[in-house]
């Protein structure tokens, strides 16, 4: 497991670790640059309203397929056709209440010609995941790890070419934020239609089914995770949301800057937790069914193989972001970085509690505590909104900051403790291991790949 383990961070971390990293730091600042903060502000905040209700498109089927089929892989031909069925209804009640909450929240044509095309992302960014979340269950790896970058890769190319493509802007050529979203949409078609194509013929898909029997069966079995889903979406993207409410377009779009830093090292904590939803799956089903002792040592070996690495990462990331800050955001914003600063000086320590998030969140969704884990979202909604209310009006966008991290670092305590002490980790899970196991770690996983 450890092997299969190492083997899946390697693929995932070297396809993203290529990619992402330019999407976010070159391609959206250069967007950002491109545009100017109050288009982008308006774009980032339509753009989290959006995602908020992202999770009508899934029902939490997403994490509840990665975890099924990783206990029960002979299942997938079945669950595809009837899962893609779905799907497929699910996006009908999507557009319905987005636009009704727009109705009622009072934007105008210019706010729903922008979200009917960024609807429409969501909605195919959500089968790509869905997709994905097949291959992750059958822990084939490669090819998640393909089309985990195969969108930004061709956003990369189209907006790449729009902003600084040979003679573009000779020809008068004025890059705008529906040019932004149009690569979106045309890169998320083309990937969604290659994923389903290989795992289609994995599968033997040959026809949709819609089965109201199945529905209600993955509904009732998934509404738990849909919840969880809901409830962190909601406070990880209120900020922008209510920042525009309360302090308008600009401050929106300076939060969006500076947030996207800790952004491109969040997707790092989000990587490892990929292999690690089916990996802990197994395991949890192991501890549950025969084999106790030795699966209770492989979780803990499992566990203590990912701790302290995200740990040293997040608490480096952290403390050099925050005393970088100044030339960090002046290279990414010329001639305007120290507005964003103050913001991004707070947001940075987020990466500690969201990589502890991603690792012990991870645990006890593939153990199946989702009440659990949805009391905690929900607390942490409660404070996100909490401080947001109380200090936006004061500070800005520095005081949605404090509330960004005042939510996470609930959320990462809480699940780190109940962790401990459902699955009894011992002290040594949370110690950092000896150098002698890393060596065969690293051993281990060249063996691997050779």
């Amino acid at each position: 497991m450890r092997k299969k383990l190492l083997s899946g961070l390697f693929w995932i971390l070297l396809a993203n670790l290529l990619v992402k990293p330019f999407w976010i730091l070159g391609v959206e600042v250069g967007v950002q640059n491109a545009v100017g903060n109050e288009a982008y502000g308006f774009y980032y905040a339509l753009f989290s309203f959006s995602y908020i209700f992202n999770i009508l498109l899934d029902l939490g089927i997403t994490n509840y397929n990665t975890r099924n089929i990783a206990q029960h892989p002979q299942l997938i031909g079945k669950h595809l056709s009837g899962i893609l069925g779905i799907k497929l209804c699910l996006v009908g009640v999507y557009v319905a209440v987005t636009f009704s909450v727009g109705l009622l929240m009072g934007y105008g044509s210019e706010e729903f010609r922008l979200l009917a095309l960024l609807t429409l992302c969501q909605a195919l960014n959500s089968l790509i995941l869905y997709l994905r979340s097949n291959f992750e269950g059958l822990l084939l790896f490669r090819w998640d790890s393909l089309f985990s970058v195969l969108d930004r890769v061709l956003m990369i190319a189209i907006c790449g070419l729009l902003l600084w493509g040979p003679g573009i802007a000779d020809r008068g050529f004025r890059f705008t934020i529906y040019h932004f979203v149009y690569a979106q949409l045309a890169a998320y078609a083309l990937t969604a239609a290659l994923a389903l194509t290989v795992i289609g013929r994995r599968a033997g898909l040959r026809r949709l089914r819609f089965d109201r029997r199945f529905f209600l069966v993955v509904l009732k079995q998934s509404a738990p995770f849909a919840l969880l889903v809901l409830l962190m979406a909601s406070y990880n993207r209120l900020d922008p949301i209510l920042l525009r409410r309360l302090a308008g377009d600009a401050d929106a779009g300076i939060y969006a800057g500076a947030f996207r830093l800790l952004e491109a090292l969040t997707m790092v904590a989000y990587l490892v937790s990929v292999p690690l939803l089916p990996v802990f799956s197994k395991i949890c089903k192991e501890l549950a069914v025969s084999m106790p002792a030795a699966s209770g040592g492989q979780l803990t070996d499992v566990v203590r193989l990912v701790f302290w690495p995200m740990m040293l990462f997040a608490a480096g990331s952290a403390v050099a972001g925050n005393l970088m800050a100044e030339p960090l955001m002046e290279l990414l914003f010329p001639g305007r970085g120290m507005q964003y600063v103050p913001v991004f000086q707070v947001l940075i320590f987020g990466i500690v509690p969201i990589g502890i998030t991603y690792i012990f969140g991870t645990l006890l969704t593939a153990g199946g505590h989702l009440r659990q884990l949805n009391l905690f979202a929900a607390t942490s909604l409660v404070l996100n909104l909490s401080v947001n209310l109380l200090l936006i009006p004061r500070l800005g966008a520095v005081g949605s900051a404090w509330a960004s991290l005042t939510a996470q670092g609930f959320m990462a305590a809480a699940q780190l403790l109940l962790s401990v002490r459902l699955f009894r980790l011992p002290a040594r899970a949370l110690l950092p291991p000896a150098p002698k196991e890393i060596a065969l770690n690293v051993k281990s996983l060249i063996i691997k790949q050779e």
